[in-house]
């Protein structure tokens, strides 16, 4: 392995890391708040000491407050902020002001430190609340996107399947929708890679908003369930197809056709055209499924309810109840033409009662602490069973709206789902 892959193969969340890097930033702190040893006696230096306390104390109140407005009052994240994610962005928000106080008060040594705390102040904290999310796992998640090589389809096959699965990006052209997407991120079980293969089902997969195909295999480690899946089964598993639905990492289309871009014709025509022309993929759309997190999951409800005869099972992610970007009538007038009407008409839930979902399977899950989507699984799973689906929802222990849940989820429910597309198959 070279340095550069050493580098790159850096666990970011690591305890024999992160427990050593938290108490440097500790001891670095305290270092610059406290007064010289010299000092100790003099009433002036435990004035500054105050001093540099109250104003941290006051910069960790102001970000606590900033959590509360932009979530709260704003909902400017369409999510709540763990008390974790709070917490490190308030121990952030502390000591850079401490480092600032330094910087003004201290001598040459203070400092100094208050120069090597700003740095600090940013990388541990975001490391805490990485942790939270489980969004990179590996240095190289942070700055290598698509890590994968292109997808060959001229590639010689295979003598005989290998031990896993393979992951590739590919180009999925917009043919009929013009819907300018970015690579996807394809996922091709062993069974796949040799001559003449078997058809195989198919999972559509969305990552959540802001986002990026990849997202699904690098934090969600959706590769992982699947080679596991594949090794029981002979090589053979669904072949996964992570899309992209946004066009860019915070454009939320709502996944419909509007002046955003006409996202349901490209998931739902553009891109199984190029599917069935790459890919050794079954034509019979019972065999095919859905997965995505989030908005993804939100997308992922859309495309099974409006379109059940395309698509036989899907694994929905705390998803939300219906598209929306910041509010109702935001939401209207981004992509529904400004029709309330239109926006609740393209609600999963006022799908299924209008479509229905006879022999559907459909899994949802949420995290144990996340309320709002947790409520959300509930609601969607009465609503599929009463419109004729199986249901299954499950809740990821201890965790939030964060890729943990993801990973749990798909360690989870990725077989049953291919389960469920094999036997729908059959």
């Amino acid at each position: 392995m070279s340095p550069t892959e050493w580098l790159l193969a850096t666990q970011l969340q690591a305890p024999s890391k992160l427990v050593p890097a938290d108490l440097a930033f500790t001891v670095l702190a305290v270092a610059v708040l406290l007064p010289a040893v010299r000092q100790w006696r003099s009433q002036q230096a435990w004035r500054r000491v105050g001093l540099r306390a109250a104003i941290a104390g006051a910069a960790a109140l102001v970000v606590l407050g900033a959590c509360w407005f932009t979530t709260q009052v704003v909902d400017l994240f369409g999510v709540a902020l763990s008390p974790v994610t709070q917490m490190w962005s308030a121990f952030a928000g502390a000591a850079l002001a401490l480092a600032v106080t330094g910087l003004v008060q201290g001598g040459r040594w203070r400092r100094t430190l208050a120069v090597v705390l700003v740095p600090a102040a940013l990388l541990v904290p975001a490391l805490g609340i990485n942790v939270e999310f489980a969004k990179y796992p590996t240095l190289g998640t942070v700055v290598q996107s698509d890590p994968w090589p292109a997808y060959d389809p001229d590639a010689a096959p295979l003598a005989a399947p290998p031990a896993a699965g393979i992951v590739r990006t590919a180009e999925i052209p917009g043919t009929r929708s013009h819907f300018a997407a970015r690579r996807a991120v394809v996922w091709l079980p062993p069974a796949a890679l040799v001559r003449d293969p078997r058809p195989l089902p198919v999972v559509i997969a969305f990552s959540g908003q802001p986002g990026a195909p990849g997202d699904l295999f690098t934090a969600g480690r959706l590769a992982e369930p699947l080679d596991a899946y594949a090794r029981a089964h002979d090589g053979r598993a669904p072949i996964v197809v992570s899309v992209d639905q946004l066009s860019a990492p915070g454009r939320n289309t709502m996944c419909v056709d509007s002046r955003l871009g006409d996202v349901a014709t490209y998931v739902t025509q553009d891109v199984p055209a190029w599917i069935t022309r790459n890919l050794p993929a079954t034509t019979d759309r019972k065999a095919w499924g859905l997965t995505g997190f989030s908005q993804g999951a939100t997308c992922t409800m859309q495309f099974l309810t409006g379109h059940p005869a395309d698509f036989g099972a899907a694994l929905a992610v705390s998803s939300e109840l219906q598209p929306v970007d910041q509010g109702p009538q935001h939401s209207a007038d981004q992509a529904f033409g400004g029709s309330l009407a239109a926006w609740r008409a393209a609600a999963p839930i006022a799908q299924m009662r209008a479509n229905g979902l006879d022999g559907h399977a459909l899994w949802l899950t949420a995290g144990s602490a996340d309320r709002e989507f947790s409520e959300n699984a509930r609601r969607l799973g009465e609503a599929a069973r009463a419109a004729g689906a199986r249901v299954s929802i499950g809740s990821a222990p201890g965790s939030g709206h964060d890729w943990n849940t993801v990973q749990w989820s798909f360690r989870t429910d990725v077989g049953p789902l291919a389960d469920a597309l094999f036997a729908a198959e059959d």
